[in-house]
């Protein structure tokens, strides 16, 4: 039996749902899947997560037809599942996730619960990081990596945002790559930043917060910078520390995400360099951290993650 915990940051409600069933439908009819999918609420102060809400609608819509059941609620405050959740799928204690005997966690809540619980996941099950950020931080990587083999199980990564995933992996892996840049623009009220970044101001209709190496950045704006980190784990010749991640505060953004990825490969016989630009608008809600697009993509990540093989290491899904 295949089953899913699912970790998902939902503000505006704030509850952990699981939910486990027989699936066939989607997934070759070798498999025989058990899902068990999980939405917990950090107790972060922010808007509604979109990824979250979308993800627990998606289940209550479609859960049946997919062959997704609902099993249990875990929430910091159970108070906030009252009247949301019935009493029966109310779990306590999130430390007995193991006593449900998940196959895979699916994080999209924030790095912070990577950074201190990703180890002890990995223990009892794959891991989907859907704050890729998070493998910014060299001792979390690392210490995923040691827990990943040392237990078989994978940390697979959500791509999230980025566009052309796959192409920057096979370029990268032909030596062809050379360079690699991530530029994200929205309305200031899409940043969720910290640190130093927390007090910067927008100077003009359009201001570059940041410009620099993805693993300065992720720190600083966690939950703003899971596009360009999905893009240094697939570009590991370059990394967190050569691809560039750019941050813009973009006033006449106010209802959109918007991402550039820039790269470049090695001058050819004539001299002239292979380069690839891609421009995506993802519609989002004013203030939103994460755009429509997004959002689907994740779902479509969480369904991909169950007809791949587990093995150790870190895996772009």
């Amino acid at each position: 039996m295949y089953s899913v915990y699912v970790s998902v940051h939902l503000s505006s409600l704030g509850f952990c749902v699981f939910c486990m069933s027989l699936s066939g439908s989607l997934f070759p009819h070798s498999i025989s899947l058990t899902w068990g999918v999980s939405v917990l609420f950090l107790g972060l102060s922010s808007p509604p997560f979109s990824a979250g809400q979308s993800l627990v609608s998606r289940l209550l819509a479609q859960g049946s037809e997919l062959g997704l059941e609902l099993v249990f609620v875990w929430n910091r405050d159970p108070g906030r599942m009252a009247g949301s959740v019935p009493p029966a799928l109310q779990l306590e204690d999130l430390t007995t996730l193991e006593e449900r005997h998940p196959d895979l966690v699916v994080e999209v809540a924030h790095p912070k619960i990577i950074h201190e619980s990703g180890v002890q996941i990995l223990r009892h099950a794959n891991l989907l990081v859907g704050s890729p950020s998070a493998l910014a931080d060299q001792t979390t990587e690392r210490q995923l990596l040691e827990a990943s083999n040392h237990w078989g199980h994978t940390v697979f990564v959500a791509r999230g945002a980025l566009w052309g995933c796959e192409d920057i992996s096979r370029l990268d892996a032909a030596g062809g790559l050379q360079s690699l840049r991530v530029t994200m623009a929205t309305h200031p009220d899409g940043f969720r930043l910290e640190g130093p970044l927390a007090a910067a101001h927008s100077s003009g209709p359009r201001t570059v917060l940041y410009e620099g190496p993805v693993r300065g950045l992720c720190p600083l704006a966690p939950r703003n910078s899971n596009t360009m980190a999905a893009a240094a784990l697939a570009a590991p010749s370059l990394g967190f520390d050569r691809v560039i991640g750019v941050l813009v505060a973009d006033l006449s953004l106010t209802d959109m995400h918007v991402v550039d990825v820039e790269l470049t490969g090695p001058p050819g016989p004539t001299g002239r360099s292979f380069a690839v630009h891609t421009h995506r608008e993802n519609p989002a809600q004013p203030g939103a951290v994460t755009g429509s697009a997004t959002v689907t993509a994740f779902w479509h990540s969480l369904l991909g993650c169950c007809q791949l093989p587990s093995r150790p290491g870190i895996r772009l899904c």
